[in-house]
């Protein structure tokens, strides 16, 4: 299972997911970001930081 918290890169935010396989949890996140943060796309240095804090 692979584990993600917006927390653990320093956002202010509750949000975590959790999902089988990373693509999924990747899908889970661009959703959320999308939503909730206004990010259309996440950067490279912004994707280097949630690929850092993915727990597997």
């Amino acid at each position: 299972m692979h584990t993600f918290a917006c927390k653990d890169i320093g956002m202010k935010c509750g949000f975590e997911t959790s999902a089988k396989s990373k693509d999924a949890l990747m899908k889970n996140i661009s959703t959320h970001t999308a939503k909730t943060h206004n990010m259309t796309s996440i950067d490279s240095a912004t994707l280097a930081k949630i690929n850092n804090a993915i727990k597997s």
